[in-house]
């Protein structure tokens, strides 16, 4: 994550330039909001097609997060080289990419080969939100700077709402046969039908592809402000030096754990979602996507009211009352079948709307010069959504999906924890990074 500017002039452009800026970056939100909220169809999806265990089919997400761990300081480091522009267009390159390499990864149908992938689409998608949240307040006056960013990241969340919407209809095919009933067909027919269910991710991913492509080129072709910021970097002290020092920030270091045990559970507890609509409310994989898209509305509202909240109440105990909340919430999951289980993991979406942005925040307070390092070891946690969905997958492998949700509980303790050890903090300033 780089550095917020701080503002001396903004950027000088013509009014009409300025509306074409902001409306590319802006959809640079909705671009990887979508993709990554397309993970729990294809964890669904591919375990159907490939096959695969539960574990295997959470390494969707593993691929996913893992490019974020990988890319966040060489994507800083990159757009400090060749600036914002040229950060966001290589991003747009890498996620074009991957999502085009969907097309004959489906065609031989190889699991592996979708992971690459994943992971090149993802890669991109790390450069761009690196570069986004900073980028769009040099969009116009300083003092609107924070209703811009406010604007942009609505359309993550629309993004988020509408990705498993259309991945059930596009993708889900709706059918779904026994292992016994697999076992029973011709070769040939099982073939055919496993190559048929691949090629659904096909034409969706190749479009996903072109559309990104198109907004690289209209990046390419715009003249996009560059901004130049102070060099305020410690040279004297190599970066692993400099990652040390900061790790022996007590709020830093807490905060990073806690956004990698945050990170984890929400990938985690909504790549199961369909199957959990599935073994506990026998909700058709179709149907099942639209309760997904439902917990993700949920969400939504959620970071929208949990701002307006925040306005009377004190964030962090808001941040450990939430924590509270899902953690009953999931233990009553535990209890629950049916369709009532499915409505009460949507109020667990609705209480996990406020903790990112909100550790984020509490994670890098007090940092001055080193916070464009330090936001970018937030960034990095972001790699508990590789860790924490494999675990909830090879617990429900070996039990079933009651224990599996379980595994959150943990994730929301530990939130509680921090939120707690920072109760003396009094207002937040919250940042929209994810």
């Amino acid at each position: 994550m780089i550095e917020p500017i701080k503002y001396v002039k903004p950027c000088f452009m013509v009014k009409n330039k300025t509306a074409v800026a902001l409306a590319l970056v802006t959809s640079l939100f909705f671009i990887w909001g979508f993709a990554l909220n397309l993970n729990p169809i294809l964890i669904k999806h591919l375990k159907k097609a490939c096959e695969l265990t539960y574990f295997q089919s959470s390494l969707v997400d593993f691929a996913s997060y893992t490019a974020y761990f990988l890319l966040a300081i060489p994507a800083a480091r990159f757009m400090k080289r060749f600036g914002y522009k040229g950060g966001i267009f290589f991003g747009l390159l890498l996620f074009s990419a991957g999502a085009i390499l969907f097309y004959p990864a489906a065609g031989i149908r190889s699991f592996p080969f979708f992971l690459a992938a994943l992971f090149i689409l993802f890669s991109g998608s790390a450069f761009l939100e690196t570069a986004a949240n900073p980028y769009i307040t040099c969009l116009g006056e300083p003092e609107a700077a924070e209703r811009r960013i406010n604007f942009s990241q609505s359309f993550n969340g629309l993004a988020a709402s509408i990705a498993p919407f259309f991945g059930g209809a596009v993708i889900l095919s709706g059918t779904n046969l026994t292992n016994d009933q697999m076992a029973k067909m011709p070769p040939a027919h099982l073939t055919s039908y496993l190559n048929k269910e691949a090629s659904a991710v096909q034409l969706p991913y190749l479009i996903i592809g072109l559309v990104v492509l198109i907004v690289a080129l209209l990046v390419f072709k715009t003249d996009l402000p560059e901004i130049h910021e102070p060099d305020i970097d410690d040279h004297s002290k190599p970066l692993r030096k400099q990652v040390w020092d900061l790790f022996n920030v007590t709020r830093l270091r807490t905060g990073v754990i806690a956004q990698f045990f945050y990170v984890g559970a929400q990938a985690g507890i909504w790549g199961l979602f369909i199957v959990f609509c599935d073994k506990l409310a026998h909700i058709p994989e179709k149907s099942a996507a639209n309760y997904l898209s439902g917990a993700t509305v949920a969400f939504m509202i959620g970071r929208f009211s949990g701002s307006y909240f925040m306005r009377f109440f004190n964030p962090v105990k808001l941040l450990a009352t939430y924590a509270i909340i899902n953690i009953m919430l999931l233990f009553a999951v535990f209890f629950l079948d049916g369709k009532v289980s499915v409505f009460v993991l949507i109020a667990v979406s609705f209480f996990m709307s406020i903790m990112f942005p909100t550790i984020f925040s509490i994670s890098i307070r007090g940092l001055g010069s080193r916070t464009k390092l330090g936001s970018s070891l937030v960034i990095m946690a972001i790699f508990g959504g590789a860790i924490i969905p494999p675990v909830m997958a090879k617990v429900f492998d070996n039990s079933n999906i009651h224990y599996a949700y379980l595994v959150p509980i943990v994730c929301f303790l530990y939130i509680f924890y921090f939120a707690y050890k920072n109760l003396a903090i009094k207002k937040v300033e919250l940042v929209t990074a994810h």
